[in-house]
């Protein structure tokens, strides 16, 4: 999604799913940034609008404009703190649903290809043996006419990861306007990417929580 197309929607304009003195955690939209970009245009965002609810709100993790989902906010600097580090450290379970173009050969594998930001194209990304490891585990959840709906569980973080990796074994995520090719953008209305579960522990008590939203494909 280019800036100057950038129209959040307003309904919901905030999917709230859990609070309390140190986490806040919603459902994002999808076509709503995590945060503000550098436009005026993009002041509107997940965080500016919770900000609106709760001052003291900070980022903590980021998921791409179209992505919909789970994300966590931390209310203070040490909650903000044991999240990121946990983010880091891959202890937070990540999964994610998605709706790729074709049949895939397999119900379930492994990719691990490294990813690196292309740099002739910012912001993209692309498979590169000069990049930073990524590894990302797929499994087959239904086989439709000309898509397969997957789960998409990611070991690391890198950038638009879900979406180089499906592209690299030939199945792109459909309405991926960034690395589909002009089949792929008109088969969908938006990404068919979903933060379905995150799980992490809290950072104040250590207990392990998990939050589920419903993908919509």
């Amino acid at each position: 999604m280019q800036i100057f197309d950038y129209r959040p929607p307003a309904i919901p304009w905030l999917d709230l799913r859990y609070q309390d003195r140190d986490i806040i955690v919603i459902n994002k939209p999808s076509g709503l940034l995590s945060n503000p970009g550098r436009a005026e245009n993009t002041r509107d965002c997940a965080l500016t609008r919770l900000q609106r609810l709760y001052p003291e709100a900070i980022l903590v993790h980021r998921l791409d404009c179209a992505t919909s989902g789970i994300m966590v906010f931390a209310r203070n600097k040490r909650a903000e703190s044991n999240l990121k580090t946990q983010f880091q450290d891959r202890q937070a379970a990540k999964c994610y649903i998605a709706e790729v173009q074709g049949q895939l050969p397999l119900d379930e594998g492994n990719i691990a290809l490294a990813i690196a930001a292309d740099r002739d194209n910012p912001p993209y990304q692309m498979v590169s043996p000069q990049g930073k490891s990524a590894s990302t585990h797929y499994r087959v959840l239904e086989r439709r006419d000309d898509s397969c709906l997957v789960e998409l569980q990611p070991q690391t973080g890198r950038t638009h990861q879900l979406r180089v990796h499906m592209l690299a074994l030939g199945h792109p995520i459909l309405g991926d306007e960034f690395y589909g090719d002009a089949e792929v953008i008109r088969a969908r209305q938006r990404l068919c990417l979903h933060a379905q579960r995150l799980a992490f522990k809290h950072p104040y008590s250590g207990k392990w929580l998990s939050f589920d939203s419903k993908h919509p494909f």
